[in-house]
């Protein structure tokens, strides 16, 4: 057993065992303790606060605040009003509970005991901030959230620094499968690159709460990264299992083994549970049943021409007949994404750009030849899903392929299993077993499978410099966290004080057309906050 598991144990006794003793003192029963979920009714009886916080001890980043809490409220019940002793007890609560609880000289006063004391100044700052906290990480969670764009793979229908609002009732949000969370983290604490924000002491299961509608092609959505539940923490920008198949599984689980990328070790290999896995945001091209084909860089669904997205960027290789680095016409042209390639006599671009700055690009007198870059039908990158010479695919010609749909069977075997293994395997969590000929599911032989829910192929819109499921397949439904609606700020690097680009402030995001519930999904939460702002006072206390 892992020594996390040891302490998680011990700790969790230890606060069993405590409250089995306060509870008595405060006049319950022992056994009322050691019931998860009624022991923390139970407690908020004893310090008078509605019955309704259990729903905020779900919440990712509130439960921890609202244990804190919890623990600040029945300590002070036992007439606790030294500051230190407040603080040491709050920090230190699984040790100091089973010493109040077995401790003769302490007594349980009730929760009326500390209310006659006044209100100071910094107890009045300290609730507002708590519940902006609760109030943000509530909306947060099932809302809407603020994302920023970090890379160009969405040139240029987004750019990278734009700030978005993603709606995550546009598809139902998530009850969150790991609620120990720091409050306004992801996965990792700030500041650091390996110290995880989150604690799997407890895992809930999936659930999706209803929301306006379900996902459609051309879609902009945000998702939990499918390749991301396992990661090498001193190379995260690379797909672990990309890490794999270039240098062998033995040297990428030896954390002190040397990245020839990086020059650098890739230090532990993690897990993470799905809604710790990186937010990426691409387009959705393929909805669950649509059959995807990729035919010399133009997406087929169902056979018939798919929309191109206005703003759909691929690579040049464009070649200068000046020396220098041409960055006003860059500049001027608005290309954001290039690449330089050191030639003799030559000053040789790779630069992505769409149909409007490349038609511009050609006018130009400083360029002498641009030749686009495409991969040729038949021609095999082992980089692309479902990384099987089985499938010849490349990313500008690419399956035909049929998108999983729940409920829907599909006939299995030792070649088009390398299509499905991952769902079964990882997404779907059964026990898959190919040998020679032979295909086992939870050791059972199998010809057939049908899947247990929908799945998404996702592009970016800048296609040849975008990871997207033409290398790491299909994004299963319960990693879709929300859709892009809004660009509240957006700032460029490119530009001078203060960079930022202003006609993209309060601007919504082209979807699949305007969708009429965008003011419903930016205006509850508003009206909520407002709601919650008005009442805050009863947010700690109650009189």
């Amino acid at each position: 057993m892992e020594i996390k598991w040891i302490i998680n144990i011990i700790l969790l006794l230890a606060l069993h065992v405590g409250l089995f003793k306060i509870f008595i003192k405060a006049g319950r029963q022992g056994w009322e303790a050691l019931i998860p979920g009624y022991n923390m009714f139970i407690w908020l009886k004893l310090v008078d606060k509605p019955w309704w916080w259990l729903f905020l001890l779900l919440i990712p980043g509130v439960n921890i605040m609202m244990y804190l809490i919890m623990v600040f409220l029945l300590i002070r019940n036992f007439e606790k009003e030294n500051a230190a002793e407040l603080v040491a007890g709050v920090v230190f609560s699984f040790f100091y509970l089973p010493y109040i609880g077995f401790s003769e000289k302490e007594h349980f006063r009730g929760a009326d005991y500390w209310k006659k004391y006044e209100r100071t100044t910094v107890v009045e700052w300290s609730e507002a901030i708590v519940f902006a906290v609760v109030v943000a990480t509530i909306v947060r969670t099932f809302f809407f959230e603020a994302f920023t764009i970090p890379t160009s793979s969405m040139e240029k229908s987004l750019l990278v620094g734009d700030f978005l609002f993603v709606s995550k009732v546009s598809y139902g949000a998530k009850t969150p499968n790991t609620p120990l969370t720091i409050p306004f983290t992801h996965h990792t604490m700030p500041f650091t690159e390996t110290v995880p924000s989150y604690s799997e002491w407890i895992e809930l299961p999936y659930y999706r709460l209803p929301g306006f509608g379900d996902v459609k092609n051309n879609d902009i959505v945000v998702f939990n990264y499918p390749d991301g539940d396992t990661v090498a923490l001193k190379a995260q920008n690379i797909s672990y299992y990309r890490l794999v198949r270039m240098f062998g599984w033995k040297k990428v689980n030896t954390p002190t083994a040397i990245n020839p990328l990086t020059g650098q070790p890739f230090g532990d290999v993690v897990a993470r549970p799905v809604d710790k896995r990186d937010n990426y945001v691409k387009r959705c091209i393929a909805i669950p049943g649509d059959e995807l084909e990729i035919r010399d860089q133009q997406v087929f669904v169902n056979g018939v021409k798919a929309d191109n997205p206005e703003m759909m960027q691929f690579s040049y290789d464009v070649a200068f007949n000046v020396p220098q680095t041409p960055q006003k016409l860059f500049d001027k042209l608005d290309i954001t994404d290039a690449d330089q390639y050191k030639m003799a006599n030559m000053n040789i671009w790779r630069l992505h750009l769409n149909s409007a700055n490349r038609d511009q690009l050609k006018t130009s007198n400083i360029v002498a030849e641009i030749q686009p870059r495409m991969d040729a039908k038949g021609e095999y990158d082992p980089d692309i899903f479902p990384n099987s010479s089985n499938y010849k695919w490349n990313k500008d010609n690419y399956g035909p392929l049929k998108i999983p749909r729940k409920g829907e069977t599909v006939s299995l075997d030792t070649q088009n299993i390398h299509l499905y293994k991952r769902i079964i395997n990882v997404y779907e969590k059964h026990d898959l077993q190919v040998e020679g000929a032979d295909i086992s599911i939870d050791g059972q032989k199998a010809n057939s499978y049908t899947f247990g829910q929908d799945y998404y192929f996702m592009m970016g819109d800048n296609r040849h410099n975008s990871a997207d499921s033409r290398y790491w397949g299909f994004v299963p439904h319960d990693h879709i966290v929300g859709k892009a609606v809004f660009i509240w700020m957006s700032r460029s690097t490119n530009r001078g004080f203060p960079n930022i680009r202003t006609e993209r402030v309060f601007t919504f995001i082209k979807n699949n057309g305007i969708s009429k519930s965008y003011f419903l999904e930016i205006m509850i939460p508003l009206l909520l906050i407002w709601a919650g702002w008005s009442n805050r006072k009863r947010f700690i206390v109650r009189r």
